[in-house]
């Protein structure tokens, strides 16, 4: 049974850190892209991050790049969404997703539209950033 646990969302200031974590059971973790998306009520999902331990390949949207990182431990199964320099644009609903397909979590990620499905999501965790 696929299961992603994301947690550590809160309330920052602007320009603080905040480090999500998606704790992962149920399939083989290195051989997934995992990722994290954002969705604000009313508005379609963004591809934020993603990573491939297998493929050695990290993605960033734009807007994020420079202020986040993205790593994973093989040993907890669980992918980490460092975040600095939060500003209140960032502030929002983040969720992480699992593929099984690289090049398909990509498109995922490019997709703004959120037509590209994902295999496996987890629930979201809220940052709010206050300025």
């Amino acid at each position: 049974d696929v299961q992603l646990q994301a947690s550590g969302g809160g309330l920052v200031q602007a320009g603080e850190s905040l480090t999500l974590s998606c704790a992962t059971s149920g399939f083989s973790f290195e051989d997934y892209a995992i990722g994290w998306f954002r969705q604000a009520p009313g508005k379609e999902r963004e591809g934020v991050a993603c990573i491939s331990r297998r493929r050695g390949t990290q993605y960033y949207r734009d807007s994020v790049k420079g202020r986040f990182t993205i790593s994973s431990d093989n040993a907890k199964k669980t992918v980490y969404l460092q975040m600095n320099s939060l500003k209140s644009e960032d502030a929002t609903t983040y969720y992480c997703a699992a593929h099984s397909s690289l090049p398909y979590m990509l498109e995922a990620m490019r997709d703004d539209a959120g037509k590209t499905g994902v295999d496996h999501w987890g629930k979201g965790t809220q940052v709010t950033v206050s300025s």
